[in-house]
C-alpha cells in the first residue's frame, strides 16, 4: 500500500513540477517555497542547533488555531525550538508576520520519502503536531522509525471526507497505527476515527481548540479600536457595512444581488469582501464592476479620504480580523457551496450578527452550537441570503441580540 501510495505521490510531483518551473522562471513565483517543499530549508532556522517541536497548519485557520498552543508548548518544553510549517503562501505569511515565539516558518515537503527523511534529519523534531486533519503517510511513518512522537490536535473527520477514507481503510489504519494521539473535535469524528482503525486508547475528545485560539478584542494591542479602524478607512459610522469574508467562486454573485437588493433600501450601505484565495482578486474585481458597483482594492485605497465607491475587494492578508469591528453584519463564506463552511469564531468574539450557508461541514459541531443558542443565521440560498442580510439590517434590536449572544458563546467555550 505504501509502494502504490508514493508510487502516486511521485507521479503526481513529476506532473506539476513543470507548472512551478515555468511559474518561477516567468514571474519569480514558488521559488523559494519550491526548494523548501524539496527539504532545502533556509539557513536563518539555524538549523545546526538542537531539537525542536514541529508544528504544521495547512493554510490560515489552522494557523490561527495553532496560535493557542505556543505559550504552552514553550513553557513546558522551554529547550526545544518552536518550527512551523504551512502549506499555503496565505498561511506562511500570516504565521511569519503574526506569530509570536516561533524559531522558523517553512514550507510543508513533498510526502516523498527521500524529501521527509531530509527534512526530519534538518529539523530534528522530538514531537511532530499536526493541525485538523493534516495525515500524510511518508513523513507519519518515517517519525515512527525515528522515534518522533506524533499528535493530531484539533482533529476532525468531516462526514463529506469520512467516504473517502472508508475507500482507503487499508492503508489508513497503517497511518493510524504511527499516530500516538488524537485529540478530537467531537464525538462523531472520534467515533470515524476509531472505525478507520484508530486505537481507541489513543483517542481523546478535548472539543475545538478553535474556541482557545482567539483573543479577546480588549488583549489585541495590534488591533485599533472601532473608531479608529472607521477613521483609518474614512467610512461614516452611520453606514451600514456588510463583510463579506473568505468568499469562494460561487458566492460573490448572491452576494452582490443581495447588495443591490439592500442599496434600494439603504443609499450609502457599505460592502467589503474578502476572497479567500489571492488569485482571485482581479476577478472578483471585475466580477463588482460588471454588476454596476463602483469598486476599489483595499491596496489602492486613498487613507486620507472617505471611499467613495460601493464595494471595496480586501486585496491584503492580516487585515480581516480587524475590520469584523466595524461590521454590522458578516457573512461568513465557503458555505453556499459545497466546500465546508469556514471559521466563525472571528466575527463572534466582535460581538457580530453572523450568517452561513448550508454547507458546515467542516465546523458542523460549532455551527450547530450557534444555532441552538440563536447565535447566528443560517441561509439556504442566495435569496434567503437576500431576505436575511435585509432583515438584520432592518433590525437593530435583533442584530444586537445575535452578537451578544455569539460573544457569550465564545467566552463560555474557553478553556
Amino acid at each position: 500500500m505504501y509502494l502504490t501510495y508514493s508510487l502516486l505521490t511521485f507521479a503526481f510531483f513529476v506532473t506539476v513540477s513543470p507548472y512551478f518551473g515555468y511559474q518561477a522562471l516567468r514571474y519569480r513565483k514558488y521559488v523559494s517555497s519550491f526548494w523548501q517543499r524539496l527539504g532545502y530549508l533556509p539557513v536563518s532556522l539555524n538549523l545546526d542547533a538542537e531539537s525542536s517541536i514541529w508544528i504544521h497548519a495547512v493554510s490560515v485557520g489552522e494557523v490561527l488555531t495553532a496560535r493557542a498552543l505556543l505559550p504552552e508548548l514553550r513553557e513546558r518544553y522551554p529547550s526545544l525550538r518552536l518550527f512551523m510549517s504551512t502549506t499555503t503562501m496565505t498561511g506562511q505569511r500570516l504565521a511569519r508576520q503574526n506569530l509570536q515565539g516561533l524559531d522558523g516558518v517553512f514550507y510543508f515537503p513533498f510526502d516523498l520519502n527521500f524529501i521527509v527523511s531530509r527534512t526530519l534529519r534538518l529539523v530534528k523534531p522530538k514531537l511532530f503536531i499536526m493541525m485538523e486533519t493534516e495525515i500524510w503517510p511518508n513523513l507519519l511513518r518515517a517519525c515512527h522509525r525515528n522515534g518522533v512522537k506524533t499528535i493530531l490536535v484539533n482533529g476532525r473527520i468531516s462526514s463529506r471526507s469520512y467516504p473517502r477514507y472508508c475507500a482507503i481503510r487499508p492503508l489508513f489504519q497503517k497511518v493510524l497505527a504511527h499516530i500516538d494521539r488524537f485529540c478530537m473535535q467531537g464525538n462523531e469524528s472520534s467515533r470515524r476515527l476509531i472505525a478507520l482503525g484508530a486505537d481507541p486508547a489513543r483517542v481523546t475528545v478535548t472539543g475545538t481548540l478553535k474556541f482557545d485560539s482567539l483573543e479577546p478584542p480588549a488583549a489585541r494591542p495590534v488591533l485599533q479600536t472601532r473608531d479608529r479602524v472607521l477613521r483609518y478607512f474614512r467610512i461614516s459610522d452611520r453606514r451600514h457595512v456588510v463583510i463579506a469574508a473568505s468568499t469562494l467562486r460561487g458566492e460573490e454573485e448572491p452576494v452582490l444581488r443581495a447588495f443591490a437588493k439592500i442599496k434600494l433600501a439603504t443609499s450609502d450601505a457599505f460592502l467589503i469582501i474578502a476572497p479567500r484565495h489571492p488569485e482571485r482578486f482581479d476577478e472578483v474585481v471585475r466580477m463588482v464592476d460588471f454588476a454596476g458597483f463602483s469598486v476599489s482594492r483595499r491596496s489602492d485605497l486613498q487613507i486620507d479620504a472617505e471611499p467613495r465607491v460601493d464595494v471595496v475587494v480586501l486585496d491584503t492578508i492580516g487585515e480581516l480580523a480587524r475590520l469584523y469591528q466595524i461590521a454590522t453584519v458578516v457573512f461568513v463564506g465557503g458555505s453556499l457551496v459545497d466546500v465546508g463552511g469556514h471559521n466563525i469564531l472571528e466575527p463572534a468574539i466582535f460581538g457580530k450578527p453572523i450568517v452561513f450557508g448550508p454547507w458546515m461541514q467542516n465546523f458542523k459541531e460549532v455551527a450547530e452550537t450557534f444555532l441552538a443558542a440563536n447565535a447566528a443565521c443560517q441561509v439556504h440560498s442566495g435569496g434567503e441570503l437576500e431576505e436575511t442580510l435585509q432583515a438584520l439590517l432592518n433590525d437593530p434590536v435583533r442584530r444586537a441580540g445575535l452578537g451578544a449572544t455569539a460573544r457569550a458563546l465564545v467566552e463560555s467555550n474557553r478553556g
